[in-house]
């Protein structure tokens, strides 16, 4: 896990060559505000001993210039920095993107989604802070402090000393005050911003049910216990932040008084001006103001790096056992079915399954032949393995034995290329917050109108749509507009525009009402072409004259 989360966190750092702009640009904005005071102490100090104007003259013009250039570095230091972090940060996406696709779907079954969401929207955020809250505000910081001792040093040793040990001091209250008072909350923002996301997703996506059942009441308490734990959190933060800052601003005042001590007697034996003295007295003050985001730079890597954990937890670097791995390269060719599928001595499991439930859902030495045109009905009781079986036969699980479509070991076809030739149509199937239109041509994308009404007649769900007002109708978020049984014609619409010659039905009458069921079925059957063969998993009753033979599936064995 350490090795996954170095990995991110480098994987969010910006590289020393496109981030140093930023950085050098930092050190300009911190070197410009401390010069201006000391220049500014000096110059005031100087004036009050009246000397001729020109020998102010020089202090004038660096006061304006080191004014001016503060302003300057700032917005250069702004543009490099968030120019590298943001463009790194759509990099990391990216990466994130491609290493979770060889995980779904059945790699990330165990995470919820809220918590998925969050560990790709808000974590993937946070990582922008490392260079731009993290890294940046550390080295400006550190050179800009030494470079203002060096400076003191030239002034006033036993100041610098003092300033030296100051800074030292500051920043192991920072580190100290810091993890003792704020880690714990900060380390639990993230999950509880999961919580809070997980329990709104939860209560909008299932209002209909939480409210016929009753459970309204109990999910909005959820979600609301969430949020206040959330608060809670996000206040302890910012309190042992206001603590550390203000820990660090008396420092910064102790420091000045500590730099009169030590430099006032030079003034007495005159090896220190009176300009001199305003100048090392005065300084610590603009160098613990460069100082002072320390506390927060050390609070956002506790965050980042809790984030960078996050992530590593829900996207793996290694592709968990029971999935494909190192699967060849897509050709964009469909597989030719030839003699068709078969199965011999298949055995398959899900991934990540605990002790206890090990054996649920696993297929045993299965074997099994479905050719061309053909129905076969595959049924059994929950957990008997009917579901394992479906995504193997779609690669969506890696298996033992062997898999053959049209001859071919499977394992020597990439997953996109088989997924040409063995469609699937899931027990929920997945609608998108689009017309229906749009939800079709996912499938193919160069379907015409004409095309997709055709397809639609097909599945019994012509008079429907002319009724909702053709195909501009919206379906809802996850097809919350339209009932179980039109979700599912509308899936296999979708599929029969894929033209896969094998279609994989998982529970296509799941959550329809058991009198429409035998309907449903035979116009999801009726539609199908003859020559393509469907693999019909059912855990009900299935009508004779719809299939050519069934089998069944006990303990992931077949019966």
């Amino acid at each position: 896990m350490n090795g996954r989360v170095r990995s991110i966190l480098r994987a969010a750092q910006p590289s020393p060559r496109r981030f140093a702009p930023a950085v050098l640009a930092g050190v300009g904005t911190a070197v410009s505000a401390i010069a201006l005071l000391a220049a500014s102490a000096w110059l005031i100090a100087r004036a009050a001993e009246q000397p001729l104007v020109l020998y102010l003259s020089a202090a004038v013009v660096a006061v304006r210039a080191f004014a001016l250039g503060r302003g300057v570095f700032r917005y250069l230091e702004r543009l490099a920095g968030h120019d590298a972090a943001l463009g790194q940060l759509a990099a990391v996406r990216a990466g994130l993107v491609r290493d979770i696709v060889p995980l779904s779907p059945d790699g990330l079954g165990r995470a919820r989604r809220g918590e998925m969401l969050s560990s790709l929207v808000d974590d993937v955020e946070e990582l922008q802070n490392l260079p731009l809250r993290v890294v940046q505000p550390l080295a400006v910081a550190v050179l800009a402090s030494l470079a203002s001792v060096v400076f003191v040093a030239f002034v006033s040793w036993p100041a610098a000393l003092t300033l030296l040990l100051c800074l030292a001091v500051a920043f192991a209250l920072a580190v100290g005050v810091g993890w003792a008072a704020g880690a714990r909350a900060e380390r639990a923002i993230a999950p509880l911003r999961a919580a809070v996301a997980d329990g709104v997703y939860d209560l909008l996506v299932s209002l209909d049910v939480l409210t016929a059942f009753g459970g309204l009441d109990a999910a909005r308490a959820r979600a609301r216990s969430a949020d206040e734990r959330l608060r809670r959190a996000v206040v302890r933060r910012g309190v042992a932040q206001g603590a550390t800052s203000a820990a660090v601003s008396l420092l910064a005042g102790l420091a000045s008084l500590l730099a009169l001590v030590v430099a006032a007697p030079g003034v007495a034996d005159g090896t220190l001006s009176g300009p001199g003295l305003a100048v090392v007295v005065l300084l610590p003050m603009a160098v613990f103001e460069v100082f002072g985001p320390v506390p927060l730079a050390l609070a956002s890597w506790r965050q980042v790096r809790g984030a960078a954990e996050r992530i590593a937890e829900t996207v793996p670097d290694r592709i968990p056992e029971g999935l494909p791995h190192e699967e060849p390269a897509p050709t964009g060719a469909a597989p030719a079915l030839g003699e068709g599928l078969v199965l011999r001595d298949v055995r398959a499991h899900w991934p990540a399954r605990s002790d206890a439930d090990a054996d649920a859902g696993r297929l045993v030495d299965v074997s099994l032949r479905v050719g061309a045109g053909e129905r076969v009905l595959v049924t059994g009781p929950s957990g008997a393995g009917k579901t394992t079986l479906a995504h193997v036969l779609v690669r969506f699980l890696d298996y033992a034995g062997s898999y053959t479509v049209g001859g071919v070991e499977a394992r020597e076809l990439s997953g996109d290329d088989l997924r040409r030739t063995v469609g699937l149509c899931e027990q929920t199937p997945y609608l998108f917050d689009e017309s229906i239109r749009q939800n079709l041509l996912f499938a193919r994308d160069t379907a015409t109108d004409d095309d997709l009404l055709a397809v639609l007649e097909r599945v019994g769900l012509g008079a429907w749509v002319a009724e909702r007002g053709g195909l501009d109708a919206r379906v809802g978020d996850r097809g919350a507009l339209v009932s179980g049984g039109q979700a599912q014609r509308l899936a296999l619409a979708r599929a029969l525009l894929g033209g896969f010659p094998v279609l994989v039905l998982d529970e296509p009458t799941a959550g329809v009402d058991p009198a429409a069921s035998d309907a449903l079925l035979r116009d999801l059957l009726g539609a199908v072409r003859p020559d393509q063969a469907v693999v019909l998993i059912s855990h009900i009753d299935v009508p004779p004259d719809l299939i050519d033979r069934s089998v069944r599936l006990e303990s992931g064995r077949l019966a």
